[in-house]
């Protein structure tokens, strides 16, 4: 197989696998509810496949914000987002797709049943609406929350304890001020919790320095280790 043909395959089962996954997730009732992420895999994968080829398919949805990753004790369960169903749906009525193989095996077809007499019944994606999640209003609650989100990028990704934290700020979001986040993530290193770390980045970007954070000194500061791990 020469170069070219190896990309192009990669690509294919990358965009099969992606697709795949959410209808998985959609048909587990991912949307109304959160899924064991061992429950999804036993659907995804298939015969002697290894869990983790499809690691990368699942870092790139949750990039994308089709899927919700969360984790529970040594486990995580995975929903899906309002994004994800739209990603579902233009993935399912792509021309260029197809599954590959020779036959499509029943889990498959029975998703893409219920999938198309749901679309049938006037059920549009477009229509479902990801429940706002509650502002942070308190250094408490703002604490848990980065040391989950820290968490779980930490393992998910592999950082060794070496987490951006752009990465950490993006999680957030919306649900905290960015005045609010510097004052308190500052407040977790002063009390001994983070240690926040300067260094080389090799892929930063303007944006990703903005939404980093600087010292009283005006030093900008691009990773978070959680000193109690």
């Amino acid at each position: 197989m020469s170069p070219k043909d190896a990309t192009i395959s990669s690509q294919s089962f990358e965009e099969q696998a992606q697709t795949r996954l959410l209808l998985y997730l959609w048909d587990l009732g991912g949307i109304e509810q959160e899924v064991k992420k061992g429950d999804l895999n036993k659907k995804l994968i298939r015969g002697k496949e290894k869990s983790a080829k499809y690691s990368s398919i699942y870092d790139r949805l949750e990039e994308a914000g089709a899927i919700a990753l969360k984790k529970k004790g040594s486990s995580f369960t995975v929903s899906l987002t309002n994004t994800g169903l739209q990603m579902l749906a233009e993935g399912l009525q792509a021309p260029e797709f197809q599954f590959g193989g020779n036959q499509v095996g029943s889990a498959v077809a029975n998703g893409l049943l219920k999938w198309i007499r749901s679309v049938g019944d006037g059920i549009s994606v477009s229509e479902e609406k990801s429940p706002e999640a509650a502002q942070i209003e308190s250094y408490d609650e703002f604490k848990q929350l980065t040391l989950d989100v820290y968490d779980r990028l930490n393992q998910d990704y592999n950082l060794e304890n070496l987490v951006p934290i752009y990465r950490i700020r993006r999680e957030i979001g919306d649900r905290i001020t960015r005045s609010n986040f510097n004052e308190w993530l500052r407040q977790m290193q002063a009390q001994g919790i983070f240690l926040l770390q300067g260094g080389e980045m090799l892929d930063i970007t303007p944006d990703k320095a903005e939404d980093s954070i600087k010292t009283s000194l005006g030093e900008l500061r691009y990773y978070a280790t959680h000193l109690n791990n």
